[in-house]
């Protein structure tokens, strides 16, 4: 097997199957920063083994096999854990224990450890509770779940949060510390917490699928990994916790939103804008599965969350026939709504444009006014773009102009800022 191939199956494995690892390294251990680094360890020494002597039959519970006998090796260093040493050895033949050799059964022990049906689910959700856990920043969160749960290199996250490798390794490092310090249980939170911390983690995915969906900075619109993980992600969550609404709620936005992905950017890469999209091209499934999320959330809950309302918003444009049939005033209620139940400058700006698209660009600008008088989204360029918009259809040119040119500077987007150039090129 060349070494090209190897990594590659050692990437796709690990891809599929890192939470899972990691999830059962840590029950094992009780020790979650321990699981992360022994699985870390089994994974370097998959790329040296796997391209040399192929893959084995079962990659997974060769990475958990591995990855426990790192274990063993560390808990005979510690003489006080001899009673989880001897738990852990159990399990390995006498060769296994001595000298690093695989277990008796390697199938029968990688099943009964990996893929215990009562077990592997709440790993997987323990995993994402503790890496979103409040005691970190949001950095660190984000960091974190890309690695435990996403399976993310960290030259891979670094590329993703738009930061060197060593920042995020830094991060990772801190984290890990942190949640040792707080004694963090490897568990998933009692019921009385899980609500709360829920919150967290929904939040995490979806700052994740808000840099995919529309790249802060770089050549590329899209960044359709970033976007794709976050929607694994919410569909491994939906899973996981199938009575919380939310869950749907956020899953049924991913799935509105990337539906309309294969229609957002030109041969070139170059952004379309909504209006001139051509519908037949979004995906038409994903759509369905959203619309069917969505449903979810509405059975399961009493009413839509902050996530369901976006997703219903994200609905009203997936099954309007053109932007001119969509059902703008609907969309400005369930903005009122959002407004009411999570209030952000954003939502406003968001109100602001639905309100010019059922009453006209006059009625919205005082929103927009507004919002850029008490300061809020001062260094976004979304506030002068939209501003900008809205005083071109009311036809001051000058003024439009120099919103215009406000945003292309606080603009970090290349695909964005060649849209706002044409914009203001066509006010000279």
């Amino acid at each position: 097997m060349s070494d090209h191939t190897g990594r590659e199956a050692v990437a796709a494995v690990w891809r599929i199957e890192s939470a899972r690892i990691v999830g059962a390294l840590a029950r094992y251990t009780r020790d979650f920063a321990m699981a992360e680094d022994l699985a870390q360890e089994a994974l370097a020494e998959a790329l040296v083994t796997w391209p040399r002597e192929g893959v084995p039959r079962h990659p997974a519970g060769w990475l958990l096999t591995v990855g426990r006998r790192r274990a063993i090796d560390a808990f005979r260093r510690r003489a006080a854990l001899d009673d989880r040493y001897a738990a852990l050895a159990g399990d390995l033949g006498e060769g296994g224990v001595l000298t690093g050799g695989d277990p008796v059964d390697p199938v029968r022990a990688a099943a009964a450890v990996l893929w215990d049906p009562d077990q592997i689910d709440d790993d997987v959700l323990a995993l994402m509770f503790i890496s979103c856990h409040p005691v970190l920043s949001r950095e660190a969160r984000l960091a974190l779940t890309l690695r435990v749960v996403g399976g993310l290199t960290s030259d891979e996250i670094a590329k993703a949060c738009l930061v060197p490798t060593a920042t995020v390794q830094a991060r990772i490092t801190r984290a890990k510390k942190t949640l040792g310090a707080a004694e963090v249980a490897f568990a998933v939170p009692p019921a009385a917490e899980r609500r709360e911390r829920l919150g967290s983690v929904l939040g995490v995915i979806y700052l994740i699928f808000t840099e995919g969906s529309s790249a802060s900075a770089g050549t590329d619109l899209i960044r359709f990994d970033l976007a794709g993980e976050a929607q694994r992600l919410a569909r491994v969550l939906a899973r996981l916790m199938p009575t919380e609404p939310e869950v749907y709620g956020l899953l049924a936005l991913l799935e509105l939103t990337a539906a309309r992905f294969p229609a957002r950017t030109g041969p070139d890469g170059e952004p379309v804008l909504l209006e001139q999209q051509d519908r037949r091209r979004w995906d038409h499934s994903a759509i369905r599965r959203g619309r069917a999320a969505l449903a979810r959330a509405g059975q399961v809950g009493r009413g839509l969350g902050a996530y369901g309302l976006q997703a219903a918003i994200a609905e009203c444009h997936a099954v309007a026939p053109s932007v001119e049939a969509t059902d703008w005033e609907r969309v400005v209620v369930l903005y009122e709504a959002l407004g009411r139940l999570a209030p952000s400058p954003v939502v406003e700006l968001n109100r602001a444009v639905a309100v010019s698209m059922a009453n006209g660009p006059a009625a919205a600008l005082p929103i927009v006014d507004d919002l850029a008088a008490s300061g809020a989204l001062a260094n976004s360029h979304l506030l002068p773009s939209v501003r900008g918009e809205l005083l071109t259809r009311l036809g001051r040119a000058d003024e439009a102009r120099a919103a215009l040119t406000e945003a292309l500077a606080l603009c970090g987007n290349d695909r964005e800022r060649a849209v706002l150039t044409r914009k203001v090129a066509a006010l000279e």
